[in-house]
């Protein structure tokens, strides 16, 4: 019995052929896995109480971005990683001078000038009113200002000439530093999204260009 094997079509075109498939499908891939990573991630900081804008600092993006590859890879990123860290891992938090850290309470208000973070100096500024210091011997120091509570809880000048309404109000809690507990497991995500690389390669080369 005599066989005769050939290959039929052009050997070399068909190398081409499978090996770009495999390069779409490993980039494509990889993208999935960088942008469900990213989901994930933003998933569990708005679920931790730190807010959609914390949550949009995380980004992903596919390397090399202009080809695909089979070598291609994703990284995973946030545009705020002191903060994001220090939840993902707990922190203990000190004043850099040395002195207080200041906390906000309700009657601060939710943002400070320009929408940033509130501070006792810039607090001031805002509102027009000075604070005060008290020191507590059996708990936290306070930084206090004279006026009023709004509807909305949020220490006010007081508009009334007799002085009624007025009030002592707490604006600042002062503490010598502050345990940030551990609040996000952003590891736990990505051990997840890369064991399902493999998977997702897999089924890319099936769905084909």
């Amino acid at each position: 019995m005599r066989i005769d094997l050939g290959i039929v079509g052009n050997l070399a075109e068909q190398m081409r052929e499978v090996t770009a498939e495999g390069e779409r499908a490993v980039s494509s891939a990889m993208a999935a896995a960088g942008s469900g990573l990213k989901n994930a991630w933003r998933g569990q900081i708005v679920g931790a109480g730190l807010g959609p804008r914390m949550a949009n600092t995380v980004r992903s993006e596919v390397y090399p971005k202009a080809m695909d590859s089979l070598n291609a890879a994703t990284m995973v990123w946030t545009n705020a990683p002191e903060p994001i860290s220090a939840f993902d891992q707990g922190a203990l938090i000190r004043s850099r001078n040395g002195f207080y850290l200041a906390i906000p309470t309700p009657a601060a208000g939710p943002k400070g000038i320009g929408n940033k973070r509130i501070t006792p100096g810039g607090w001031e500024r805002r509102t027009g009113l000075r604070l005060r210091f008290v020191y507590r011997r059996t708990g936290p120091s306070l930084l206090v200002a004279e006026g009023r509570l709004n509807t909305k809880g949020r220490a006010v000048a007081s508009r009334s000439k007799t002085g009624r309404g007025a009030a002592t109000v707490p604006i600042f809690i002062l503490v010598p530093q502050v345990n940030l507990r551990k609040r996000l497991d952003l590891g736990r995500d990505a051990e997840a999204w890369a064991s399902r690389v493999p998977g997702l390669i897999v089924a890319k080369w099936k769905e084909g260009p």
